[in-house]
This record gives C-alpha cells, structure tokens and sequence, in this order.
C-alpha cells in the first residue's frame, strides 16, 4: 500500500507509525495549476478549467507513479482544509493521465490529532461525496483567476509594480477605500480638556479630570476654544477639592483565546517586531517539526486557520501540565472552552495554533526548526 502526503517532513512522520507494509511519499507540494494566460476557465463551457504542471510536479508524479507498480491501494493523504484537499485531487487525476491506477483502489485521508491513524485508514468516503467535494474544491481556484484576470490589468495601469489583483485583495481594498471615504469627509473639531496633578495625604500622586464645572457636567465639546479652557483652568485653581467617593470593586480578566493565523501574525509583530511573512516562515519550520532525539517532531498544529476551538486530548494535556508543574491550586474547576463566532455555520474542524505537546520544552539549541520555503 502507497501513502502519499504533500510534506517531505510529515511523510517521514506517517512512514514511523505506520510502520511495514506502507510506501509513504510526498508530492513536494502542488503539482500542477491553471495556466496564466486567457481561458484557462471558461464560464460559458460550465466552468471548465484547463491544469498545467511544471518540471517539479511531472517528476514527483512520476516517482508516485513508480512506487505504485504492484500495490494494490493508494491512499492520498493531506491536511483537513480545502486547499490540500485539492492537491490530493490533481495526484491522482495526473496518475490517472498515466495510466498508473489501473487495479488500484484510491482513497482520500486525513490525519488529524483527534483522528486515529489507523481508523484514517479505515475511512471510504462515497463516491456521491467525493464528487461534490472535489466539483467544489476548485470554486475558490477559478474565482482567484476570473477575478485576477480581470482586476490586475487595470490594477497595473493604476498602480505600476503592483503584482496582482485577486478574490481576498479586492475586498480588502474595497474596505481600504471604505475606510479612506470615511477619512476624508471627517471634520476636525477642537475641543479641550483639563487635568490636574493631586496628592493624597500620604503624599502618593494621582491624575484627575475635569468632569463637572459650575454644577453641569461638561460634554466633550464644551470647551471648544482656548478662552473657555483657561477659564476652566483659573476655576480650578481657585477651588478647594475633597474626596467624594472611593470605589472598589474587584476585576476579572478572562485569558486570551488560543491564536489563529491573524492573532498570532499580530502578537509577533507586537512582541517581536516580525513581519506576517517571517512569522509564518517560523511557523511553517514549527508545523513541518524539528529534529529531536533524531526523530522529526512537529511542535505546532496547522498554522493557517481562523478557529480558536482545540482538541480534546490538547485540553487534557494541558491541564495534566498545569497540576503537574504547579499544583491543582492553579487548575480550574472546569476547562475553559472557546468557540469562534461565525457568522455563517460551519463544521467545527478548524483547530486554533497551539503546542503538539504542553509538556515539551524546546530550549534546547538542538532543536531547531528546519529552513522552511517562503510563503
């Protein structure tokens, strides 16, 4: 039996536990896509589209292709998102190109924390199931081009060495020009405040606001000129002031939910100063693994994901971690669960950036993540 997954990294993973009787190979990535030039897809004719390989995806297919001669089932195995679904659609339509199916049985897999291996390899989905997958895997390939084809002209008259227009990008301009709108019918309006330095009687300074003057309270234009700010300013100097109230009140903070893609590309820029692409060239050496102990082991799930749900058994991991490092006096009564506010439903599958494993440390210097490819 054949194994095929898209990392060379993750392929030496599945091959460990899988163990004999398992040919695992990877693809290096995606092995062909729409050609750049007009009617690679065409609205007319039912959306047909037109695939394209280049050197490096007819060579890995060929070496697949290789590999499969006497085996009698091929499993195509790949991340739970639709973008890896669709690589696993172009292997096997190429091995099919070559004739190289012919008495083996193809199915589609994942591997997923929450979803044992070997039951992975137990899963058949249907062919009625496999063919609205697989017609709808390629909706979001042929908006990038039909929108891209369209745009990026107009894009590279307007703006010249801009790259190219796209689904994501017209929409995030469009918000961008929304914003500008905004900005430019705004209309400035002055309007000051005043704050005064105190001491408390055991000499500890505190700043305070001028909320009230003359018995009315003062809204945030109501000193819209200089005049009436020094005014306020002589009232306050000359008034005599006496502690009314004191407050206390107790204040919960909730932790931050687990990161996703734009949290953890925010965080790193915050704290580290690093750009959304470095962050997650970092992230890809995590997700691929690093050498430990001489095994390759992934110290990140999938970094490319909107969901802040996590698994089960990485709840339970982190909970034996906490009262096992620091005592049951720090583990809640109940594990704190979040959920990602969707505006349309979704299958709960997409599982936020965490840790493989709370009770590994990799201070070590020998742990290092491998050169990952540019994203």
């Amino acid at each position: 039996m054949s194994v095929v997954c898209r990392i060379p990294a993750k392929a030496k993973t599945i091959n460990r536990y899988l163990g004999g009787g398992y040919t695992v190979l990877a693809s290096f990535g995606h092995v062909r896509d729409l050609p750049p030039k007009d009617g690679s897809v065409r609205p007319d004719q039912d959306f047909a589209m037109d695939w394209e390989s280049d050197a490096r995806g007819d060579k890995q297919v060929g070496a697949i292709a290789k590999a499969l001669k006497g085996a009698k089932i091929l499993y195509l195995a790949t991340d739970p998102i639709a973008r890896a679904k669709r690589f696993s659609w172009h292997v096997r339509a190429m091995l099919e190109d070559k004739k190289a199916l012919k008495g083996v049985e193809v199915h589609r897999i994942s591997f997923k924390r929450d979803h044992p291996q070997r039951r992975a390899l137990r899963h058949r989905p249907s062919a009625r199931a496999r063919s609205a997958a697989d017609r709808g895997l390629h909706g979001r390939r042929a908006l990038d081009y039909l929108v891209g084809f369209t745009l990026s002209p107009v894009l590279w008259r307007k703006l010249p060495g801009s790259r190219s227009a796209g689904r994501v990008q017209s929409v995030a301009l469009r918000l961008i020009c929304d914003r500008e709108a905004e900005i430019e019918i705004f209309r400035a309006r002055e309007y000051w405040t005043v704050e005064a330095l105190f001491l408390t009687p055991g000499g500890a300074p505190f700043t305070a606001r001028l909320t009230h003057l003359n018995g009315k309270r003062l809204d945030q234009f109501d000193l819209n000129n200089e005049t009436l700010a020094l005014a306020a300013k002589a009232a306050v100097e000359a008034g005599t002031f006496t502690v009314g109230t004191v407050e206390r009140r107790r204040v919960k903070r909730n932790p931050p939910p687990p990161f996703t893609t734009s949290t953890l590309q925010q965080e790193a820029s915050r704290k580290l100063g690093f750009g959304a692409q470095q962050t997650m060239r970092l992230a890809q050496g995590l997700y691929e693994g690093v050498d430990i102990e001489g095994e390759t082991t992934g110290l990140i799930t999938y970094m490319r994901t909107d969901g802040v749900q996590m698994a089960q058994e990485a709840i339970a991991g982190i909970r034996d971690h906490v009262k096992g490092s620091f005592g049951p006096n720090y583990l809640p009564a109940a594990p704190r669960e979040y959920t990602s506010k969707a505006r349309t439903p979704r299958k709960p599958t997409r599982r936020s950036v965490q840790r493989t494993s709370a009770a590994r440390r990799t201070a070590s210097p020998a742990a290092q993540p491998r050169p990952a490819p540019a994203v």
